[in-house]
């Protein structure tokens, strides 16, 4: 039984009013029938430059509304990111997910605020979740994508999809758009890099293959919605034959290889633990 999963990225400007964001997305599915998870880029419904005004907890009005909103709709809502108040007074850029029940079903705290730019305190820990009948999501955003130990953790904890909400201005949108291609590969997962349209983002975003394929892109920095509709035994397929029929990195060790010391991380690769969805 495939586990086909209908989506569209969302490649918009931000805005802070988040009534005004439901209307936009209640538009969108309209035309977007068979949809069942659509994506925005990071900070897209805190669009305004105040962090502080911004901030809230999870649970507050924003995040309730926002629950709701995909209740509503009976999807996936991805929404970006949004400015969290944490319990400890921090500030965090945190990328949410909403079910088709209306519930919370995942939060992950930007791990690399892009510094020393960006005013938030990092997170601690990656996050990965589950859609029924389909596979299991990971969280990256936006700088998160340039150290390739994230996107490496969420493939080991079982991630098929690497969603990568971004709000990327500058010149460097062009490399970013390698690494999707490049953790897609090294780590046999899909990709999905959303990017904010101008002026405030570059645009470009693009979904991309466990094998490195672009299968759908945007080319400019406008306004655009990309849909697809994609297979997640394909990760599987991958895994198994290897890319392009050849590399199955995830089989690399044999029983009895002798584990390689890690000293940057004070650890080591352990072939017993060298396989993706058996964190131990």
């Amino acid at each position: 039984m495939s586990r086909a999963l209908p989506l569209a990225l969302v490649q918009e400007p931000p805005t802070s009013d988040v009534d005004g964001f439901a209307d936009a997305v209640h538009a969108r599915l309209a035309s977007l029938p068979q949809t069942r998870l659509i994506a925005y880029p990071e900070l897209h419904v805190c669009g305004a430059d105040d962090v502080e005004a911004m901030a809230e907890p999870l649970d507050g009005p924003r995040g309730k509304r926002l629950a709701e909103l995909a209740g509503d709709l009976g999807i996936w809502l991805l929404p970006g990111t949004v400015v969290e108040r944490g319990d400890d007074g921090a500030i965090y850029n945190t990328a949410v997910a909403y079910s088709p029940e209306g519930r919370l079903a995942a939060s992950y705290r930007k791990m690399f605020p892009w510094r020393p730019y960006e005013p938030y305190a990092p997170g601690d820990r990656f996050v990965v979740f589950d859609i029924p009948e389909a596979g299991r999501l990971g969280f990256a955003v936006c700088y998160d994508a340039w150290f390739p130990e994230a996107a490496r953790h969420l493939a080991w904890m079982g991630a098929e999809i690497i969603v990568n909400p971004v709000k990327t201005t500058t010149c460097d949108r062009a490399q970013e758009l390698v690494l999707a291609r490049a953790n897609a590969i090294v780590n046999q997962v899909f990709v999905l890099s959303v990017n904010a349209a101008g002026p405030q983002g570059a645009g470009e975003s693009m979904i991309v293959d466990p094998e490195g394929r672009v299968r759908a892109a945007v080319s400019h920095s406008g306004t655009a919605v990309l849909t697809d509709v994609i297979d997640l035994d394909d990760v599987a397929r991958v895994r198994r034959y290897g890319t392009a029929g050849l590399n199955r990195m995830w089989s690399q060790f044999l029983p009895g290889d002798t584990p390689i010391d890690l000293p940057l991380y004070e650890g080591r690769l352990h072939p017993d633990r060298w396989r993706p969805g058996t964190p131990q």
